[in-house]
């Protein structure tokens, strides 16, 4: 059963980083495509749209792994504890913070999805107007910009212990200098979502 557990959690966290963090990555980076404008975002977006094997793709690489990871992750959030004897209490409150907007993820993505990608299946299109319609309702920009933060966050400290999980930072120096990349990771593509976010609503204000 431990065996069983190990690999799940292995799994776990692969698959948080490949495919789901690279997916993640890439969606900031199109968004990001907004700041030049509503021609720029559009072109971006449908050079995505028209990918071959565009429904294989989002089903295999991203709804299933993603799937995974989210009912995965909800079980990790509620069973496990926290390690004061072997993390310190910066360690330890990442963990929390991670748990947290991992729950959050669930009901912002499904919400994001049910906005995007079953109107689109509906025959609405995805494009900057759409957008530009969701985030002008302040309340709407205000859980996109917890949603951005909150995924670009739970990638950024999962990244961290990824690093750990799978023998790629195993002294305490590797490890601290991992925080300080993560850290980097994080920051760098808050400043894409966010600026992503703003350009849909304020232009002026994405390209300060």
């Amino acid at each position: 059963m431990k065996g069983q557990e190990f690999a799940y959690r292995k799994w776990h966290s692969l698959l948080g980083v490949i495919p789901v963090g690279i997916f993640l990555t890439q969606h900031l980076v199109v968004n990001h495509f907004a700041t030049a404008g509503a021609e720029a975002f559009n072109k971006a977006s449908g050079f995505m749209e028209h990918l071959p094997f565009r429904i294989f793709l989002e089903t295999f690489v991203i709804f299933l792994p993603l799937l995974y990871h989210a009912v995965y992750g909800i079980y990790i959030a509620f069973t496990a504890k926290h390690n004061v004897n072997a993390y310190s209490y910066f360690r330890n409150w990442m963990f929390s913070i991670q748990r947290f907007t991992g729950v959050f993820l669930v009901v912002f993505i499904a919400w994001h999805v049910w906005q995007t990608r079953i109107a689109a299946a509906l025959g609405q299109e995805v494009d900057y107007e759409m957008m530009e319609n969701i985030l002008s309702n302040p309340g709407m920009f205000i859980f996109y910009t917890i949603g951005v933060l909150s995924a670009v966050f739970h990638l950024a400290n999962g990244l961290w212990s990824f690093f750990i999980s799978w023998g790629i930072t195993v002294s305490p120096r590797s490890q601290r200098i991992s925080t300080y990349v993560t850290l980097a990771i994080f920051f760098a593509l808050s400043i894409v979502g966010i600026r992503a976010l703003f350009a849909f609503v304020d232009p002026q204000l994405a390209n300060m």
